[in-house]
């Protein structure tokens, strides 16, 4: 079973769904020649996809083009069902750093064919994650500052604060839809700068006042 690590808390809490919002940067949009969605954009990784500091990430064999993706994780501590937007901080017990991998050009071939996107998403490895720092202390993680490098050379740097949608109001329309338990997460999206991985790589994301998390390409 995979877990997710508070820090100072009492217990690890164990994952539920772990789920992923695409295109809530409009720079990131921009650079995939993506257009800007009316709604959240909802997609699902398994508790398996998990891997923890250190480890190593795998790129399956039907993919030559892993990209990274470097995002601000929520882990939720109190469940609940269609959260009011202005409860939605006391349901978050902590902050994290994950790396949303996606394999570029499988997805791509997925979304020609009007076909799910789970295999370029949710496979063994895709979702490297730091352990979670206690919600109180970030004061706002709306403006927290988010870089990830590959083999010490800067590919992402951006800002929760450039978010289309909101923490609050993501979580909130999220319930809404599932009904969320304590042990879920929610990927709120990368900014612009992504791409290829390649074995080798290490890979370093960083999130201001949140974490830092390393791992390597087989």
């Amino acid at each position: 079973m995979k877990t997710a690590r508070l820090i100072g808390g009492e217990r690890d809490y164990p994952i539920g769904k772990i789920l992923c919002i695409g295109r809530n940067y409009a720079d990131h949009i921009a650079e995939l020649g993506n257009a800007v969605p009316e709604r959240p954009i909802i997609f699902m990784k398994p508790a398996s996809s998990v891997i923890g500091e250190g480890e190593e990430i795998v790129i399956p064999s039907y993919s030559n083009d892993c990209h990274h993706e470097a995002e601000l994780a929520l882990l939720i501590g109190t469940g609940g069902t269609a959260i009011p937007v202005d409860r939605v901080m006391q349901h978050i017990a902590g902050y994290g750093v994950a790396i949303d991998l996606t394999l570029r050009d499988v997805q791509s071939e997925q979304k020609k064919k009007g076909l799910p996107w789970e295999i370029a998403k949710g496979f063994d490895t895709a979702c490297p994650l730091s352990a979670f720092v206690p919600a109180a202390s970030v004061p706002n993680p709306q403006d927290v500052r988010i870089t990830l490098s590959v083999n010490g050379e800067p590919r992402q740097d951006g800002s929760t604060a450039l978010m289309i949608n909101r923490i609050a109001e993501l979580v909130s329309y999220i319930s809404g839809i599932f009904t969320l338990v304590p042990g879920d997460l929610i990927l709120t999206g990368t900014p612009a700068g992504v791409g290829p991985i390649k074995s080798g790589d290490k890979v370093v994301a960083e999130i201001s006042g949140v974490g830092r998390l390393s791992v390597s390409v087989a």
